[in-house]
């Protein structure tokens, strides 16, 4: 299977030349890395070509490397029905530069593009329609990007006396806590609040 994917690959690269920059085949998955330019290109290939025929977008997304120039990676997932395989592009970008739109390639693409722009501020040139699409109008910031405050920057709530939609400074109503990512089985090295109750009956049942 991976020999399949590696070859698939090399056709990929070797036809589009300089628009593709690279491939790997990493847990049985194909990814070719490509020119955010060349996107349109690179998505009409992998769905028209009879080696590719990847008809169907299952998804675009989009990661946040901060400490990168090119910030942002632009995420693609696409399906081969005749083929029975996957392949995931990838195309880097940064916060200013924006990335064409693959919306006359798979109009499907729409809403997806409409979402990394909402949470990452990625704009998709040639998009018909670039608006938010899970946050609310005025919403400030990005939230999927590193850099986005925990909080939040204001929080959205019906007023019932103003009888309106108002926006207040987000208040924490109780402190962070740290988490130390051990495993729920295993449980922590300190107490949680409530714990010393379990001890108590414990030890009673077994007088």
């Amino acid at each position: 299977m991976d020999e399949a994917l590696a070859t698939l690959g090399r056709t990929i690269a070797d036809a589009l030349g300089a628009a593709v920059t690279g491939y790997e085949v990493a847990h049985h998955e194909l990814n070719i890395r490509g020119k955010a330019s060349e996107v349109v290109s690179i998505m009409r290939f992998l769905r028209d070509d009879p080696r590719c025929l990847f008809a169907c977008i299952i998804d675009v997304t989009a990661v946040d490397w901060p400490g990168r120039e090119q910030r942002f990676e632009v995420v693609y997932h696409l399906l081969s029905p005749k083929h029975n395989c996957r392949v995931r592009v990838k195309a880097d970008t940064d916060e200013v530069t924006p990335v064409p739109s693959i919306i006359d390639v798979f109009p499907g693409a729409g809403w997806f593009e409409r979402e990394v722009y909402d949470l990452y501020g990625i704009v998709f040139t040639g998009h018909p329609d670039l608006r938010r699409l899970l946050t609310d109008y005025g919403f400030e910031g990005h939230p999927l990007r590193k850099d986005f405050p925990l909080t939040g920057f204001v929080e959205v709530r019906y007023d019932d006396e103003l009888k309106r939609v108002v926006y207040n400074p987000v208040r924490l109503s109780q402190e962070f806590r740290n988490f130390d990512f051990l495993s729920p089985w295993e449980g922590t090295d300190y107490p949680l609040p409530g714990d010393e109750k379990a001890g108590k009956i414990g030890s009673g049942q077994g007088s």
